[in-house]
């Protein structure tokens, strides 16, 4: 392999199509349902959803600043690098690379053959395609391998394979949103709007048997935290556009407006897309939808039986999309800490296609693991807390780096700094909290799969001396 140079050949187009591509996959299509049961009204269903479009656009233009002072590969890697040091650097890339984004890889490719199987239902995954004892093998998990391969030798031909894929899929998704809800809203039922927003901020657990469960004071934050665990999950991955700088023209001016556009459309239909299931579906039925496909149900009502044909065609572009995004941007952070001498030394290196073709195969390898433990949605929920300690851990960066390096250009600045970097600490670090206190569960096991980080990267340093 020759070890070229990136090519800088994506607009502030490509770079929005990115973030926003990559952040809407299939959760906007299903985690309202448990957002609901565990808010209880359409208050709050919606408040939830703003208070995270709050926190993402926040970290999104505060993150402007970090992409301008250092516009090359690795995006959030490079940046806790420079603000802390390099191990803190390795726990995130490390985090990124064991389950975040691997997982988050695994998950979109197995929703694409859950929606999938409305079409051929011989993908289902309640189907057998193997089986070897206990471990069982479903066609849902070998179809969202295949997706996972196919796109990965695609960004392996060079990155202007996958912009089209992406610039492609990212418009047809968004339009097709925008389609659903104009629609929704069309075939609107008074009388279940009424009924749904008449205690609509009544914050309470609803229960299967249409009951209710009141909140103390306390347990109401745990369960607007347990409730963002969702929100958050479907609008990540809106940092990756950071990760493949060294693509960007005029990086520190696109990438930085890349973020705030993307994140701010998908903001926008997030909320507009609530709004229309809470017009067209009673709360109940909302919060406990078969599956927790509320984008199925929702059509069924808007289209009728052809809906669910609708939404699976839907969801098939969205997370088809939102995988290639994925795996364009995950593997430029493996190259940087290959780089560093801290990940496969031939991850660092770049094909005649200019791209790091190992960095990606490896990726695609992990993934596709992932798809065959059918444990990555429970990874997910476990990551979750340190996705945004990151997120916060970097947002705290931009105060450090205007002690350390005050000399360093920036040619954009954070965005209401230092107040609006500041709420978004707090935000963060409460949303953090409350996992902690009321959701150990989410919480322990992604700190210790990130601390598990701490010997590897010992490993990686005494084999990078040798």
């Amino acid at each position: 392999m020759s070890d070229t140079k990136f090519k800088p050949v994506l607009g502030l187009w490509d770079g929005t199509m990115l973030v926003a591509g990559s952040m809407i996959g299939s959760g906007i299509f299903i985690v309202s349902a448990d957002i609901l049961r565990n808010v209880g009204s359409s208050g709050w269903l919606i408040a939830v959803w703003l208070i995270t479009g709050f926190m993402t656009i926040s970290a999104a233009v505060s993150y402007g600043e970090l992409s301008g002072m250092f516009p090359k590969a690795g995006g959030q890697y490079v940046y806790l690098k420079e603000a802390f040091n390099p191990l803190i650097a390795f726990l995130y890339g490390w985090s990124f690379f064991a389950v975040i984004q691997t997982g988050t890889i695994a998950a979109v490719g197995v929703a694409f053959s859950k929606f999938m199987a409305y079409i051929v239902p011989g993908v289902s995954e309640d189907l057998v395609f193997l089986s070897v004892g206990s471990f069982v093998i479903s066609p849902a998990q070998v179809v969202s391998i295949i997706t996972i391969i196919l796109l990965t030798y695609i960004n392996t031909r060079g990155v202007q394979g996958g912009k089209l894929i992406q610039t492609s899929f990212t418009v047809t998704k968004i339009v097709s949103l925008f389609g659903l809800i104009v629609f929704g809203f069309i075939m609107a039922k008074g009388d279940v709007w009424t009924a749904n927003w008449t205690d609509a901020w009544n914050l309470q657990r609803l229960n299967a048997d249409g009951t209710t469960t009141s909140y103390v004071f306390i347990a109401a934050l745990g369960a607007i935290a347990a409730a963002m665990v969702g929100s958050i999950f479907s609008s990540d991955a809106w940092n990756s556009v950071t990760f493949i700088a060294g693509e960007i023209k005029n990086p520190q001016r696109n990438i930085g407006l890349s973020l705030f556009l993307g994140t701010l459309i998908v903001t926008i239909i997030y909320v507009l897309a609530n709004l229309m299931y809470t017009a067209v579906l009673p709360v109940q039925e909302l919060a406990f939808s078969d599956k927790d496909r509320v984008g199925v149900t929702a059509a069924n009502v808007i289209f009728g039986n052809i809906g669910t044909v609708i939404i699976a065609l839907m969801i098939m572009v969205s997370t088809f999309g939102c995988n290639n995004g994925l795996i364009l941007a995950g593997a430029r952070v493996y190259y940087t800490m290959a780089k560093d001498g801290v990940f496969f030394r031939q991850a660092g290196e770049l094909n005649r296609f200019a791209v790091p073709q190992l960095a990606l195969w490896v990726q695609c390898i992990l993934a596709s693991l992932w798809c065959l433990s059918g444990k990555y949605g429970d990874l997910l929920d476990m990551v979750s807390f340190v996705v945004v300690l990151f997120y916060v851990l970097t947002i705290v960066g931009i105060f450090v780096l205007r002690k350390k390096q005050p000399d360093t250009p920036r040619p954009y600045k954070a965005f209401g700094y230092p107040v609006v970097p500041l709420i978004y600490i707090l935000m963060g670090v409460t949303f953090c909290g409350l996992l902690i206190w009321f959701k150990p569960h989410f919480t322990w096991p992604g700190l210790i799969i990130t601390l598990l980080g701490v010997p590897v990267y010992f490993f990686a340093l005494g084999k990078k001396k040798v």
